[in-house]
């Protein structure tokens, strides 16, 4: 097929993006497809108009990539895509909605509340309201951003108007939560829309407190423990969790479901990743390879699940 790769784009996540996308390209090329790359910047529209594909594998990540903008414009412009639709994408990308449809669901969540920072006089109101609902530690961070940027720990007091300032650069909506401290784990979900599976638990081990943009990215940031060292039960409950959030928002092909286990052992669900990391050392990759499927295999597995019924 012809199959056009989307990657790099303009947000914050642009180089892990660029990443994904050379890894893509060469697993489709590797499979015999004649492969487009796209650097894609939304000023450039007219790359996608003039599109003639079979496919569009998008391999962007942040804004204007995994948040149901780009996938509005190729349903517009009749253009099968790899992943998740417009509304689904959207409202992952929406920390706040999402934790709400999660928590109605019963799937546990940190306690939290959004803030809306023009509705504020400044920064220093926004900061009084999350002093009055919230005790330390709790967690800073932007509603709508990827990879933890923008994101701050607060351990003080005297920390939460910079970790305002940080967050309100990246968003109009400052998300703030109770730090959960635990485990991180994360669960690949993959399969036809109703017929989801779940592939093995990994667990995260940052060098750093906690797993930062750095732990994710940098080479030896962490450590990635596959399958998670965790007991039959709660990998199960981990997995089932996993699937029902990817079904709840409505997601399609693949998804990443990213947890915390708390200190009486129940996983606190932390977000879906609509378009998680694709580099062949990226975490849903390293579950796969667990169950003998290959990068190229997985990628493969990705475009035949995302094809119109009547090509398959």
């Amino acid at each position: 097929m012809k199959v056009a790769v989307l990657y790099g784009g303009v947000s914050g996540e642009r180089e892990v993006s660029l990443s994904t996308g050379k890894g893509i390209i060469q697993a489709l090329k590797n499979k015999g497809h004649q492969v487009i790359g796209i650097d894609f910047d939304p000023s450039k529209i007219d790359q996608l108009i003039d599109l003639k594909v079979d496919l569009v594998f998008i391999g962007l990540h942040g804004r204007f990539g995994e948040d149901g903008r780009i996938q509005g414009l190729l349903d517009m412009l009749d253009i099968p895509y790899v992943g998740s639709g417009v509304l689904s994408s959207a409202l992952a990308m929406d920390k706040a909605k999402s934790k709400q449809i999660f928590a109605t669901n019963h799937i546990p969540t940190a306690e939290s509340e959004s803030y809306v920072v023009n509705r504020y006089r400044d920064h220093s109101q926004i900061a009084a309201a999350v002093k009055e609902r919230f005790t330390v530690p709790f967690v800073v961070k932007p509603n709508q951003e990827g990879s933890t940027l923008g994101l701050t720990v607060v351990k003080d007091e005297s920390q939460i108007d910079k970790a305002i300032e940080i967050a309100a650069a990246s968003d109009s909506v400052i998300l703030v939560e109770d730090y959960v401290g635990g485990r991180e784990v994360t669960v690949p979900v993959v399969g036809k829309q109703g017929e989801e599976e779940a592939l093995p638990v990994i667990e995260i081990i940052p060098k750093s407190d906690y797993y930062d943009f750095d732990s994710k990215y940098k080479p030896g940031g962490s450590e990635h423990i596959v399958p998670a060292k965790v007991s039959d039960e709660l990998t199960e409950q981990l997995q089932a969790y996993a699937v029902e959030a990817h079904q709840l928002l409505g997601c399609s092909v693949y998804s990443r479901v990213d947890f915390i286990i708390n200190e009486n052992n129940t996983p606190i669900i932390l977000e879906v990743n609509t378009l998680p990391g694709m580099t062949p050392t990226s975490l849903f990759p390293d579950s796969a390879q667990v169950i003998g499927l290959s990068y190229d295999d997985l990628v493969e597995r990705f475009v035949s699940l995302s094809l119109p019924e009547k090509n398959q």
